[in-house]
This record gives C-alpha cells, structure tokens and sequence, in this order.
C-alpha cells in the first residue's frame, strides 16, 4: 500500500517535484556512506548495554561503534527537505561546515542548514534556483486569517518569507523600472481585498486617470485613487487626528494593533507610486515655481504626520519609487519606515539608499547584482533575526486575476471615514465630515 501511494504521488507530481523525490532517495541511500566522509559521525568507545552482556568475562572486547545522525527526507518542487539529529561534537556548526560537501553530493546548487529546536537540524538543499525561477500567484479571493501577515514570496532556499505589518508604519520599495516593484504591491492588494477590513488608497506620480496606470485593475478595490495626491494626504491627516481623539473611546485601547482591524475600524493603507513626483524639490523664483515647491514642501509634511503618527491608529503608507535617495523621498520619511525592499539597482548609492549602509558589507546580496532580466521580480531586504540580507522571489499576479478579485470584492470597499460612525455614535460622538473625493 505504501510503495502503491508513492507512485501514485509520483505520477501526479510536477516535473521539478518528481527529479526531487529521485532526489530524496539517493540522499537516504548514500546517507550512512557520505556521513561518516564529512565527519558527522561519532565513534562511541563505550560498549551498549547488550554488548556488554553478551561479552565474555575474559573476551575481547567489543569493538566501538561509529554513531550517525538520523535523517528524515522531505522533496519538494526545489529540492529536498533534511531534518537530522545532533550528536555529541555533532552540532549545528559541524553540519554548516559540511554543507559545500552535501551541495556536491546531493547535486544541489546550494545548501543552508539551520537549527529546528533542541538537539536537531533542518539541512535545505535546492536543485534549482528559486530566485532564478519564475514563479506566479492565484489569488483565492477568500478573506486572509492572520491582516498583521504580509506573504512577500520565497527566499533563495525556497522557504515562504513574510513580514509583520503590526505596528509598521511605512513600507519603502525601490528598483528600477520593470524590476518588479508595481506586480510586488499588486500581489499585496489582491491578498488583502477580501477583507472588508483593510481600505486601500492610492496616489499615482504617472498617470492623470486610474484607467492609465498599473492599477486600472484594481481601482475598483480602493476607496480613492486620484492624481491630485495633495487632497487625498489631507483627507488622511484627517482621518488620523479624528481617530487618534477617539481611539480610546472608541477601541478602549491606546493602540488599534492591540485589537486588530476591523470593518469598523479598518487598516488604512495608502499607496503612493512614483513617490518621488510628489517630493521633488523645485527651485527658482517665479510664482509658478515657488508655488510648486510650497505643494511639495506640504505633500512632505502630510506624509510625515502619516508615517510618524499613523501606526497605532492603524494607517500604513506604502511608498514606491526607482530609488528612495534623500531627493526622492525625505530622509525623514524614508528612514522611519521599518521595512524596506528593494528590486534591481545601478548604483551601490542607490542600494544603501534603498536598504541601509550595512548593504555594502553583503555585497553578494546587493540589488546591484540583479540586473539580469532571470531576476525581473527578485528583491532584497533585511528580515528581523536573520543576519544580512534575504532575496526574495516575488510572485507574478497576472491583470487578469487582478481585475476578477477587484470585480468580485469591490463591495467591500468602504471609506475609512464613515466606517467608525455607528462606534463613535455609542460614544456619544460625532465623526467631522471629510471633503468628497471621487475615483
């Protein structure tokens, strides 16, 4: 019955999952063999209990025995899957040494090994190239359990990456153009659309209509999508100051993350693309230029109350843009933002702008090395009890998918506004008007 299931496994699997399971079986067939070649065995001088029994009084005695770790094999689309057992002088660091040797044998392009709990290992090893293969993402259309978990894609082992958004404020991405970017944040407007508790807002720097832009297709999932950005970051400030004066009152917390979103209170998230049109430094004279520069000098300062104050009311500002240099994005915007990634980069100026000065001591991770087009939707970012940096394969989300979840959860779409209405009427309040906005 069980050699019976595993053929059956075998015929339904995919053609990278069935070179793995061949995989799976060399690595426990010559598993004992390459141990004991890498030094991950330990001789055991001392007799087992049966062996002392069964010896003779004056015999000989027993000969030691040679101890190696038991594994577990696991394929996968990638490659294999090993979880193993320490032994005395046998430990985690002992397996990292060996890992250039189990790349070789098991044929794999890399290793990591890493520890799961006491006593034990998880070795990764792929066949295939996760960055380098890509990948695409079906959206369900059915409502996320966990809103605070944000699923970017796989790292270079092939293992899910995500990030908390709890108490994060802003979120920076940065690549150059066609890196990937625009198809990263629509993967994260398709996960969260089903959710009557999440309101998306967007403010595009290269189109005059949504109908232009790269999020025609989801336009009808967002509460507001305008070109005249300046309104909308006005309406939010807004928004914030009314629900920082009745969070209290209204949640009977301080902190909205400590309750969670709702469709009454709902995570606020605003997009801003091409966050650099917004920011862009005008100098001269003239009125007309002195006039834009005060609009950019504002557009600033509204952003900047979002980031700083928005977290605990739950407001979260998503900025995109080619490079998140001091010019395109205020340093007093970007590096309040605790999460940052970044796509493709030309410039090592670019990527530290992007990912932070320690970016120059990885350089094997810096998003300068992902110009080739096998990295189109690759990104690099620094993920908290990790050290340097991780690359993450993003997912492709086709227009197609795009526009059938924004069709089928635009009901769902509320403005933020009005939702705390009915709270704030058991509270004895009212909410302040906000100006109308149209898409």
């Amino acid at each position: 019955m069980t050699l019976l299931l595993v053929v059956v496994r075998y015929v339904r699997a995919d053609r990278g999952t069935r070179a793995s399971m061949r995989q799976a079986v060399r690595v426990r067939w010559g598993w004992m063999r390459l141990a004991r070649m890498a030094g991950l065995t330990v001789t055991d001088k001392t007799p087992g209990l049966l062996a002392q029994i069964a010896a003779q009084k004056d015999g000989a005695t027993p000969a030691p025995r040679v101890l190696t770790p038991k594994i577990k094999v696991k394929p996968d689309q990638f490659g294999v899957i090993v979880r193993a057992r320490t032994l005395p002088q046998v430990g985690v660091e002992e397996y990292q040494k060996s890992a250039r040797f189990l790349a070789d044998a098991w044929r794999c392009t890399r290793v990591s090994v890493l520890p799961d709990g006491p006593g034990k290992v998880v070795i990764r090893g792929v066949r295939s190239d996760p960055l380098t293969t890509p990948t695409t993402h079906r959206p369900t259309g059915r409502p996320l359990t966990n809103l605070t978990r944000w699923e970017l894609g796989v790292d270079e082992y092939a293992a899910k990456v995500w990030v908390s958004l709890a108490n994060v404020p802003g979120v920076t991405v940065a690549g150059v153009p066609g890196a990937g970017k625009t198809s990263g944040v629509n993967k994260f407007v398709c996960d969260f659309a089903p959710s009557a508790a999440v309101q998306i807002a967007t403010a595009d720097g290269k189109v005059s209509r949504a109908s232009e832009g790269d999020y025609a297709d989801l336009v009808k999932r967002m509460f507001a999508f305008l070109d005249e950005a300046n309104a909308l970051f006005k309406r939010l400030v807004d928004l914030r100051k009314r629900r920082s004066a009745t969070i209290r009152e209204v949640l009977g917390v301080k902190n909205m993350w400590h309750v969670g979103p709702s469709p009454e209170w709902p995570l606020t998230v605003l997009i801003i693309d091409e966050a650099h049109t917004y920011f862009r430094e005008y100098k001269g004279s003239d009125a007309a230029t002195k006039r834009l520069a005060a609009l950019t000098a504002e557009n600033a300062r509204l952003v900047e109350d979002l980031v700083k104050k928005g977290r605990s009311v739950g407001i979260l500002v998503i900025l995109i843009s080619q490079k998140t240099t001091g010019d395109a994005i205020p340093t007093f915007i970007r590096d309040v933002c605790p999460i940052g990634l970044s796509f493709a980069q030309k410039t090592v100026e670019a990527a530290v702008a992007a990912l932070g000065e320690d970016i120059r001591n990885w350089p094997d991770a810096s998003p300068v090395t992902l110009q080739d087009p096998a990295y189109v939707g690759v990104a690099v970012m620094a993920m908290q009890g990790r050290p340097g940096y991780t690359r993450i394969r993003t997912p492709y989300v086709s227009d197609t998918d795009a526009a059938r979840v924004a069709e089928a959860t635009s009901h769902l779409t509320s403005d933020p506004d009005l939702c705390p209405d009915t709270l704030l009427r058991s509270t004895g309040r009212t909410a302040t008007p906000a100006p109308s906005l149209t898409k």
